[in-house]
């Protein structure tokens, strides 16, 4: 049968005009079915790419990305991935040739979503996959199949602080006005022989949690070189709860050091005491060790507890109470003799005064991490206990006489807490190790009468430790 006669069938002898209709209607009439069948398989096909998996890792916004994600249907063929930019989260995205993966690279960012210095608050993005389904025909309003997916890009948790500053014409009285940081470097030049002698370098920076609610720095403190030879440091934190604890902590510190300095100036017959001491420690250890604890209590102990009174002056020069200028004490002093170094410390509070020698491998502690009745509860400079009489004062004492070493520290919990973790660890020479490397591998050139290790020291301060985000000080004689 040929075509004229199906036509002639068809038709049955109808005129042209409504031969024409006829098929106009059964034309539409079966396109739309077609259309029908079309959406159907259409619906199948995205109802399949729904099902599918895509695991895609979390990418973290600083570090470095590249991860490439594979099509679970070899029938799916992609065309295009949109959602994220280079221009605005740093990352690419590049569709395999086959169509059967895709791969997201680059170096992630959030910075240009940020709004007023903190991160926002989406970080997961909606990625469109563009794709054809084989042996599906798509109608031309519709080239191309849709499937959305979630990226996250993890957002850097430093970027999430703010860093206010404070507010001093709404502080209360008085202000005790300072700055957000404090650096300084004490250059001592070499011995008439050429022989180096150490110098100190000493850092003070505002915390995290201190700058994210516009507060001031508690920490302090202060260094002084003697022409005679004598090293003082001192290192004091304010207790964050404490209104005015940086005032408390900068006068312990001056005035420790500065009562100190004038002690020191003349230490003719201490000095003596100490030649005693080293010649017959062995024989009569005891006694020779009270002849230089005695100096001690006189000098490093009169000057804490000196510090303590001038602290109690202050808050009764603005008719406040005592607590409120609560600080820690860190302080010691240092001489190098023939024999070695004479090291006398006084401690009171948390944070951490080390001896530390990487050829020998040891360290040691100058007092104990100074805790109350209860955990976390500091002991404080401004408590009246401190100095209740002279045997709670001498065992907050220490002396020693060392060979040698490589760095006498003093630092705050700011710095000991993220660093050491545990008081246990203070003791360990290895946490010690890892720390000097630290400062080395991070830019801190502790080399002789490199004065640029204050900014490096300062800069250095800044490193993140989840969790810890106090103010953070820290002074080293190396």
């Amino acid at each position: 049968m040929n075509v004229e006669k199906i036509i002639d069938i068809v038709c049955q002898g109808k005129n042209d005009e409504k031969v024409e209709d006829f098929l106009k209607f059964l034309s539409d009439k079966l396109w739309n079915q077609y259309k029908e069948h079309l959406m159907d398989n259409i619906l199948v096909a995205e109802n399949k790419v729904k099902s599918l998996a895509f695991s895609i890792p979390n990418a973290k916004e600083g570090k470095e990305y590249s991860q490439t994600v594979n099509v679970p249907d070899e029938n799916m063929v992609l065309v295009e991935v949109s959602g994220i930019s280079e221009e605005m989260h740093g990352l690419t995205i590049t569709v395999a040739e086959d169509g059967h993966s895709f791969t997201i690279s680059g170096l992630p960012t959030l910075e240009p979503l940020r709004n007023g210095g903190t991160a926002t608050a989406e970080s997961t993005f909606e990625l469109t996959l563009c794709y054809k389904y084989k042996g599906i025909f798509l109608p031309e309003d519709r080239p191309v199949l849709e499937r959305k997916i979630p990226f996250v890009i993890n957002q850097d948790p430093r970027k999430l602080w703010k860093n206010l500053p404070v507010d001093w014409e709404n502080m209360p009285e008085p202000l005790y006005q300072n700055e957000d940081v404090q650096c300084e470097y004490v250059k001592v030049e070499a011995l008439d022989d050429g022989a180096p002698q150490k110098d100190i370098v000493a850092a003070s920076k505002r915390g995290r949690s201190h700058a994210q609610e516009a507060k001031p720095r508690d920490d302090h403190f202060k260094m002084a070189h003697l022409e005679n030879g004598w090293y003082i440091m001192a290192v004091a934190d304010g207790a964050g709860s404490a209104p005015f604890s940086r005032e408390g902590s900068r006068i312990a510190c001056e005035t420790a050091v500065d009562y100190c300095k004038e002690q020191l100036l003349d230490s003719k017959k201490f000095e003596e005491e100490i030649d005693t001491y080293d010649q017959f420690k062995e024989d009569s250890e005891s006694e020779a060790r009270k002849m230089v604890g005695d100096y001690i209590y006189k000098i490093v102990g009169t000057a804490a507890f000196r510090a303590q009174k001038a602290i109690y002056a202050e808050a009764a020069a603005h008719n406040q109470p005592t607590k409120i200028y609560a600080t820690t004490l860190l302080l010691t002093i240092c001489k190098k003799f023939s024999y070695g170094w004479f090291v006398a410390s006084f401690w009171v509070g948390d944070g951490a005064i080390c001896l530390y020698d990487k050829e020998m491998h040891t360290v040691k502690l100058l007092g104990v991490p100074d805790e109350g009745e209860f955990a976390g509860q500091t002991r404080f400079l401004t408590m009246p206990e401190i100095f209740k009489d002279a045997t709670a004062l001498y065992q907050r004492l220490r002396f020693y006489i060392v060979p040698d070493f490589t760095a006498l520290f003093l630092m705050t919990d700011g710095v000991s807490d993220p660093k050491f973790e545990t008081d246990a660890n203070l003791n360990n020479p290895d946490k010690w190790d890892a720390l000097w490397n630290d400062l080395k591998e991070n830019g801190v050139d502790l080399s002789d009468d490199n004065e640029a290790a204050k900014e490096q020291l300062l800069k250095w301060l800044d490193f993140w430790s989840p969790g810890n985000h106090d103010d953070r000080t820290i002074a080293i004689l190396y």
